[in-house]
């Protein structure tokens, strides 16, 4: 008989949890499909007394995750953990010191220190995996290291944060503000304990770091994300967008340009025909664009017990079936740093401002976009309101640094009250 495959899972929150019921409930049919059994040998969690709803009692128990994923009894050290830094980065290099595979669904350890542990498997002959690391249930990160192997991929972009698209849609839905929306998603448990994480677009933004790896093969570089969230955004620009045509999704692009490496992780327009704009709740949505495959759109959960466990178990049948894929498939070594670009490539813009009711105030802001080369596909005028109107342009093609320089004059105006907002959007 062919030996079992031993995980130690450190982190017996809801994925841990997942895993464990995954395991208990469908043991039989992984074994048919991964040719082997695939067993739990050990636990680790901060709380043993707590009640978690599984049975957990024929399992060994460790206190700390670093003596977990040193055990002999172990062949997978699965970390779910959560955080970049502490036990969890500890708990993985100490698997790796004493031959464990890995598999991991924490975004932020592998988009910080990835390409460290990278390498220290790879050297060791082990693999790490982060499938569930990335999109949830959405196998991604297997479609980029594997389905698309034999593509260039020109562009990553997708909707990586189920917990900002249900805010923004149920605004839309439902005409609350921003505030309303965010207090009711924090109250549904919706939003990370931290809630700049979601709404700061920082989750999403390590997301879309660990994809930029894979399919630019560069090593990856997190702080090279240029990050705005969704806060300032408010039904007024929902409502007017709409009026438009198109739907406003926090979007994560990333491309290599002339210029470099272009990785954002912003609020964008996207036409409401296109799959992104049809985009509801809480799901998730990244679209894949290579030379030869032209573009693929994978739709799923993007978090939950079910589908992140789901994501870990693929990885393990992997392992149990000796498949051996370096992490960001290729090996981290060959990795090269990319140079960063600033949203080189050009887009039009969604621009909204108030302007006070004085004549000749949109000459002046038209000659100021003029001045930086900026040139005006639509614009629209709504009712005033008091001594001011909002006034919606629409921008063709630009750059990010023209549109900063003209934002920059239109405080010179003197017609321009507050600070405008400046949306770009994104052809899809």
């Amino acid at each position: 008989m062919t030996e079992p495959l031993r995980l130690g899972i450190a982190g017996l929150g809801t994925v841990g949890i997942g895993i464990v019921r995954i395991v208990q409930k469908h043991g039989a049919l992984l074994e048919t499909r991964a040719g082997r059994p695939i067993v739990i040998s050990a636990v680790s969690a901060r709380s043993r007394s707590k009640n978690r709803g599984v049975d957990l009692s024929g399992y060994a128990w460790e206190d700390d995750p670093v003596t977990l994923a040193q055990r002999p009894d172990v062949d997978v050290f699965i970390e779910v953990m959560g955080g970049h830094d502490g036990p969890a980065k500890h708990a993985t290099e100490a698997a790796i010191k004493a031959g464990k595979d890995v598999v991991t669904a924490n975004k932020a350890l592998m988009a910080i220190h990835g390409q460290a542990l990278a390498e220290m498997a790879e050297e060791a002959g082990l693999v790490i995996r982060f499938e569930a690391a990335v999109a949830g249930g959405i196998p991604v990160v297997k479609a980029l290291t594997e389905g698309l192997a034999g593509n260039a991929i020109t562009r990553v972009i997708g909707v990586m944060n189920g917990s900002c698209n249900y805010i923004l849609t149920r605004m839309e839905d439902a005409g609350l503000s921003y505030d309303a929306v965010f207090d009711e998603a924090n109250q549904l448990g919706y939003l990370e304990a931290d809630p700049e994480l979601d709404v700061g677009g920082i989750d999403a933004g390590h997301k879309l770091a660990l994809l930029s790896a894979i399919a630019f093969a560069t090593q990856v570089d997190f702080d090279a994300v240029e990050l705005e969230g969704i806060g300032s955004i408010t039904i007024e620009d929902i409502h007017q967008a709409a009026d438009m045509g198109y739907k406003i999704k926090l979007l994560g692009v990333a491309q290599m340009t002339g210029r470099g490496l272009e990785q954002r992780m912003s609020p964008c327009l996207v036409p409401d025909t296109s799959p992104l704009g049809q985009l509801q709740g809480g799901t998730n949505m990244v679209v894949l664009e290579g030379d030869s495959v032209g573009q693929i759109v994978l739709r799923g959960p993007g978090a939950g017990e079910g589908p992140t466990a789901s994501a870990v178990m693929g990885d393990v049948m992997d392992i149990a079936r000796g498949a051996r894929i370096s992490t960001f498939g290729q090996p981290a070594r060959t990795l090269r740093k990319a140079r960063a670009a600033r949203a080189a490539v050009a887009a039009p813009y969604y621009l909204r401002m108030l302007l006070l009711d004085k004549p000749g105030a949109l000459a002046k802001v038209a000659h100021a976009l003029g001045e930086a080369g900026i040139s005006i596909d639509r614009m629209r005028q709504y009712d005033h309101h008091d001594i001011t109107a909002p006034v919606l342009i629409v921008t063709h093609k630009t750059t990010r640094t023209a549109l900063d320089a003209a934002l920059a004059d239109f405080k010179a105006t003197g017609v321009v009250s507050g600070t405008p907002v400046a949306i770009r959007i994104e052809a899809v």
